[in-house]
């Protein structure tokens, strides 16, 4: 692999020129805080706070109870690594509608910036491709960062994008840390994408 040279306060905003489009869940620190700053904080997102290794079960859950809404899943690598057999679970039931975006800084950020697996010779494309994904996107460079919003929209799902970012901090956003209220503000965003 060729060493990280992209920043992880850009990319999204590459991936997702629309984010309002978008049912988003996050896992924790500093993914949460780069979609947090993405949309604004906004009701269309779920932070799964200290749940570590949840993100990617519930939104799972989330893309199979709204169909005819994009969910995007937001996670860093020690938060997937946590709970790497749910990759096998989305290939398996295989939501269309379900994106899940891996940003990958090979250190745990939170908690001192130790080096992580993937640093050394875990390659998480490949686990999601032995999972079973058949739509699998590492993105290293700006160039392919772009193709990978096309990717996001026009690939069959379930989707894996691998975004193999430089170590450095997470977009500074402050986030609502009312988790009952944001809890309630998703679920109205959610009950609209249903019609519940």
């Amino acid at each position: 692999m060729i060493p990280a040279t992209l920043d992880r306060r850009d990319v999204l905003a590459n991936l997702f020129p629309k984010p309002d489009d978008y049912l988003f869940i996050t896992g924790l620190a500093g993914s949460a805080r780069d979609t947090a700053g993405l949309t604004e904080d906004g009701d269309n997102l779920f932070t799964m706070a200290g749940a570590m290794g949840a993100a990617t079960s519930m939104g799972l859950g989330v893309a199979m109870a709204a169909p005819n809404r994009p969910v995007a899943v937001v996670t860093g690598d020690g938060e997937l690594l946590m709970n790497i057999g749910s990759l096998a679970t989305v290939a398996t039931i295989a939501p269309d509608n379900l994106s899940i975006v891996c940003i990958d800084n090979g250190c745990h950020g939170e908690t001192g910036g130790q080096t992580g697996h993937t640093s050394n010779k875990t390659d998480l494309t490949v686990m999601a491709r032995g999972a079973g994904f058949t739509s699998t996107l590492r993105v290293e460079t700006q160039a392919e960062l772009m193709a990978a919003a096309k990717f996001l929209t026009e690939a069959p799902g379930p989707r894996f994008v691998h975004l193999r970012v430089r170590d450095g901090p997470p977009t500074p956003y402050k986030r609502n840390m009312n988790l009952a209220e944001c809890r309630l503000r998703f679920r109205s965003a959610y009950q609209a994408s249903t019609g519940h």
